[in-house]
């Protein structure tokens, strides 16, 4: 009979008249579908973040990690019980880690939430504890996986899961500023009154206060805005663009203030940045890495710029021309997350 093993899968187990008259087994089956995603959390970014990835079609394969099993299971049936409209999703959960075996991406979204009018980097240690449990099981279980760090600080925290997992630098990856770059995208696209997808623009730095709007490279069908108003983005810039930047920068207390947490945004990112690793698509995104030597970054942090994510994580990072201002902006942000970082108790 068909008998469930306590994690949401089934198998055969036994015989029983009605399996034995429709089947006719032709090779053993197996599971392994070779684009496992877990996700580690079941908060509302967790459970944003794998509602994305199923019903986009990202993966059929999810295993979900959290301490608190009522939750989890109780997340994991109302999952499973969808399962005819998605793509013959198997999705497990468990308190163990052992579930995550295998895992092609692990996606880290759990720690203690940001308060309403706390910054993110208020949280460090807080989380860094809660990275101290989780990781080294992770790589325990799917040591060639690739880690998307969500939790916040997450510059902060990407750079505490690359100490603590020893894994080299490019399979290590922050959400960063994908977000914070969609928030800005999707500002820009209402004031242009077009599509947020014909916007382009990067937010770099800190996914947080000290971010740093790239200006300069801001594109129309690669008309540089910057070249139709030279203040653009800038203090003496009469249309005032730079507001587009604060609005970004207050956008995620302000949804925290009105619905408590933000969810929805941040669990289609990290589904896009899934999505670029498992499909190989060599696709350009603004994710925490390692910085380094880049724009003259001297500290050992994490920081976004674009990069070409595909299956082994980071390829490339752009180097993208900045201005003077823009460079000294990035370096503020560099040296703050050193000096944060420099108080870490690991």
């Amino acid at each position: 009979m068909s008998e469930s093993n306590g994690n949401g899968t089934f198998h055969r187990n036994g015989k029983m008249a009605t399996i034995e008259k429709l089947f006719q087994p032709v090779q053993e089956r197996h599971d392994d579908t070779g684009n496992k995603v877990t996700v580690v959390g079941v908060g509302q970014v967790g459970m944003a973040a794998v509602f994305s990835l199923l019903t986009q079609g990202v993966t059929n394969n999810i295993a979900m990690v959290d301490v608190m099993a009522d939750k989890l299971k109780g997340e994991m049936m109302d999952l499973q019980h969808g399962s005819a409209f998605m793509k013959n999703a198997k999705i497990q959960a468990s308190t163990d880690y052992s579930i995550s075996a295998g895992s092609k991406i692990c996606v880290v979204t759990a720690g203690v939430r940001q308060r309403e009018g706390e910054s993110r980097l208020d949280l460090v240690q807080r989380n860094t504890d809660v990275l101290k449990n989780i990781i080294p099981q992770l790589v325990k279980y799917s040591p060639d996986a690739i880690f998307i760090i969500a939790s916040n600080p997450v510059d902060i925290l990407t750079y505490v899961t690359w100490k603590i997992s020893g894994l080299p630098k490019h399979r290590v990856i922050g959400s960063g500023t994908n977000l914070d770059s969609a928030r800005f995208r999707y500002l820009l696209s209402e004031k242009l009154g077009i599509a947020t997808t014909s916007c382009h623009g990067y937010i770099i730095g800190e996914h947080g206060d000290s971010s740093v709007p790239v200006w300069s490279g801001v594109n129309i069908a690669g008309v540089r805005l910057s070249d139709l108003n030279q203040n653009f983005g800038t203090d003496s810039d009469p249309e005032n663009w730079k507001e587009t930047h604060a609005m970004v920068v207050k956008s995620a207390y302000e949804v925290i203030k009105l619905k408590g947490y933000t969810s929805w945004a941040i669990g289609l990112s990290l589904s896009q940045l899934a999505n670029a690793i498992l499909t190989n698509a060599n696709s350009v995104h603004a994710v925490s890495t390692y910085l380094k030597g880049e724009h003259g970054i001297e500290e050992d942090v994490f920081l976004s710029l674009p990069c070409v994510l595909g299956s082994s994580g980071v390829y490339d990072v752009i180097r993208q021309p900045l201005t003077d201002t823009e460079r000294a902006q990035l370096h503020k942000s560099a040296q703050l997350m050193a000096s944060v970082q420099g108080g870490i108790k690991f």
